[in-house]
């Protein structure tokens, strides 16, 4: 395994949480379950052979939850990379859990919650949880309310130990001040890219306060991204048009963390190439009219 100090993947560090500082670069272990993110991978030994490269080319930054599979992703990354390297970061979510059928349920009651944080550590075979984000929220936009109840559950968890720190996601403005009215967050993690845009003055006011801003579904999500603008940039820069979102993002904003996801080692290292490119100011100028 690589040295992660020898390695230099796109768009520098940032300081994720007083103890570590990750490659902006991340990676995101949802589509290494099932089809729909429900049931085991459709290649084992691919999904393992993912983990590790990634971290061989320098990741310290894996995003993951019990609820993708579900149990699938974190069992997975505990066989591929358990006893874990210590500069590595692991994100894990709750709020959410999955039926026999795969629906996706919303569970934030304290009960369910502490026994969320108790899964996750069971199936990464930790005694604490790096970073656990609160997930509430609709599929891909906030629903106003109180999170006080569960975010205080989970500040009682950090207190007992179980986990170092602590995120929100699926959020907005009025939601992430009342959670760190509760205790420290360190990161923020909604859907933003290129094309949803309404995170801007969100990422800026966490910029100036030093919280990561993690944008879910960078690439579009299940419908990827695609516009007449984001081709032309592509084609003119000889790029991809992934490599254009990706680079747009890291690109965007200094406090962004990116955690493309992929279970194809050959897209895993694009995107790494990819979010290495650079772009002009008439690309950026460019691009704009894409959330016009």
């Amino acid at each position: 395994m690589s040295d992660a100090s020898t390695t230099t993947l796109p768009g520098g560090t940032f300081p994720l949480t007083p103890e570590s500082t990750v490659p902006r670069l991340g990676y995101g272990a949802m589509q290494l379950a099932g089809k729909n993110v429900f049931g085991p991978p459709a290649d084992h030994d691919g999904a393992i052979a993912v983990l590790r490269e990634a971290l061989e080319r320098g990741i310290r930054h894996v995003d993951t939850a019990d609820f993708y599979g579900p149990y699938v992703t974190n069992r997975l990354i505990r066989e591929a990379l358990h006893p874990y390297a210590h500069d590595l970061t692991i994100v894990t979510k709750v709020g959410r859990v999955r039926n026999e059928r795969g629906r996706w349920i919303d569970e934030i009651t304290p009960e369910s919650l502490r026994e969320q944080v108790q899964s996750n550590l069971r199936n990464l075979e930790v005694e604490a949880l790096d970073v656990v984000n609160l997930r509430v929220g609709g599929a891909n936009s906030p629903t106003p309310g109180s999170l006080a109840e569960p975010f205080t559950v989970l500040a009682e968890l950090q207190q007992q130990g179980l986990i170092r720190h602590l995120g929100v996601s699926t959020v907005d403005a009025a939601q992430i001040a009342e959670a760190r009215a509760i205790a420290p967050i360190v990161e923020v993690q909604n859907f933003y890219n290129i094309a949803n845009r309404q995170d801007d003055p969100l990422i800026d006011a966490l910029a100036s306060d030093g919280i990561a801003y993690v944008p879910y579904f960078p690439l579009g999500g299940f419908s990827p991204l695609q516009s007449t603008e984001l081709a032309s940039v592509a084609a003119r820069l000889g790029a991809s048009t992934v490599s254009v979102a990706l680079a747009w993002l890291l690109q965007r904003s200094p406090n962004i963390l990116l955690i493309p996801g992929t279970s194809s080692v050959d897209h895993l290292r694009e995107n790494i190439a990819g979010a290495g490119l650079t772009l002009t100011g008439d690309d950026l100028l460019e691009l704009e009219d894409i959330a016009g």
